[in-house]
């Protein structure tokens, strides 16, 4: 099933609907088609094309929304697919402060690391060993972060979503 980037009237990103949806909201004029893509929804009389981006008609007041969901897809691009520690591509999550020892599984103590480092690592601490992180383990922030943690990303939405909280690279490792 193909999903539609669901933008606010200000071209801020909302969320990822599936695309039966995203067409029952521009037949409706509740939204209107920003991009298409290669796919056709058809019915008894008539062929519409599938859109892959939506913007609402009206501006929609988003409640405060909580933290970005942890998730591995999502803290893969925060870290931009590398190891924390040593730079390769990273194939595993790791704990900066193992749960064994107290730690939890949040975004400021969880990192993305390679296979090598994460089993050298083990149950000990970054000062344990030595080592140093690349970068600081945060809560990324921004509502593009909704649209990277949902799991869902076209390459055709990458445009509406620099400048709302997240970069290039990114985008490109999401």
């Amino acid at each position: 099933m193909k999903h539609t980037l669901v933008l606010n009237a200000s071209f801020e990103p909302l969320g990822v609907v599936a695309a039966r949806r995203a067409i029952v909201l521009v037949m409706a004029s509740k939204a209107i088609s920003i991009e298409d893509s290669d796919g056709v929804f058809h019915s008894a009389r008539h062929a519409i094309s599938m859109p892959a981006v939506i913007r609402l008609t009206r501006y929609v007041r988003v409640p405060h929304r909580g933290a970005v969901p942890l998730t591995r897809r999502a803290l893969f691009a925060r870290d931009g697919g590398l190891c924390a520690y040593c730079g390769r591509t990273a194939t595993s999550v790791d704990h900066v402060v193992p749960r064994s020892r107290g730690g939890r599984h949040e975004w400021e103590n969880v990192v993305a690391a390679c296979s090598r480092c994460n089993r050298v690592k083990g149950d000990r601490t970054v000062g344990d060993l030595g080592w140093r992180l690349r970068l600081t383990p945060r809560c990324p922030a921004g509502a593009a972060w909704r649209v990277i943690a949902s799991g869902r990303q076209d390459p055709c939405w990458t445009p509406y979503l620099i400048g709302h909280g997240v970069d290039d690279l990114v985008l490109a490792t999401a």
